[in-house]
């Protein structure tokens, strides 16, 4: 082989690693998928699915229970108003709810920041279920309102138990989606280190993670027990 000769071939077998390097492989009957392909093939797999359906589902049932308090409370307003459609008995009803000074603890009915927070974990379910991505400060935020959430469902829950004396079916439905919903949000922070927190801790929410349905119960037999006890709710059975 000449001079020119090895300096072509050369030549050729540069220009050849070239576009190998440049021009990753395409799909194809044999089976082969390009890089972008397996990128968005492996995002879909990491994708939350179940976590961004409850998300979703979770803010639509305690959007469905605010709005409906809030036209319970419009029409309670009304003159001449009749018993509410959720008022049932002495023991379950939302007018004695609706009507005290708890039920507009910030100048305004309570049911009214339902309505508006409500909207996030349908937002992010939905963002989740998009493919979208969050950073750590996001997820912060988002865990700060479920905190938020569950401190003041805690506070309405002892005030119609201990001091109402009643129990609001709407309340109650808030209640029972506001309590998985802190549980999701905050293991799943802890397990994917959101929070500044030891390894420990991250690998005991992971593992809680799973008994999250299971934690939900004891918190509604927590509750139930209280009512019982309380208000004796099965004697008016």
């Amino acid at each position: 082989m000449s001079r020119v000769d090895a300096t072509d071939y050369r030549t050729h077998s540069q220009r050849r690693r070239f576009r190998a390097c440049h021009n990753p492989p395409v799909s194809s009957d044999t089976g082969v998928t390009s890089a972008p392909t397996q990128q968005r093939q492996a995002d879909r797999e990491r994708r939350p699915i179940a976590f961004a359906v409850l998300l979703v589902v979770l803010g639509v049932i305690g959007w469905i229970a605010a709005f409906a308090l809030t036209l319970d409370k419009f029409a309670s307003l009304s003159p001449g108003s009749e018993a509410l459609g959720c008022d049932f008995s002495l023991l379950v009803q939302c007018s004695a709810n609706l009507k005290s000074a708890q039920g507009a603890i910030f100048g305004f009915p309570n049911p009214l920041i339902g309505v508006a927070a409500w909207i996030a974990p349908i937002v992010v379910g939905a963002g989740l279920l998009a493919g979208a991505r969050f950073d750590r400060w996001f997820w912060a935020l988002f865990n700060l309102g479920f905190v938020f959430a569950l401190g003041f469902v805690g506070w309405l829950i002892a005030t119609s138990i201990f001091a109402l004396g009643t129990l609001c079916p709407w309340c109650m439905l808030t209640w029972a989606v506001v309590i998985p919903g802190f549980w999701l949000v905050t293991l799943r922070n802890l397990r994917e280190g959101v929070f500044p927190v030891p390894s420990g801790v991250s690998r005991f929410a992971a593992a809680a993670y799973g008994w999250t349905p299971f934690i939900t119960l004891v918190c509604y037999l927590a509750i139930a027990v209280m009512a019982q006890v309380r208000l004796d709710v099965l004697s008016y059975l």
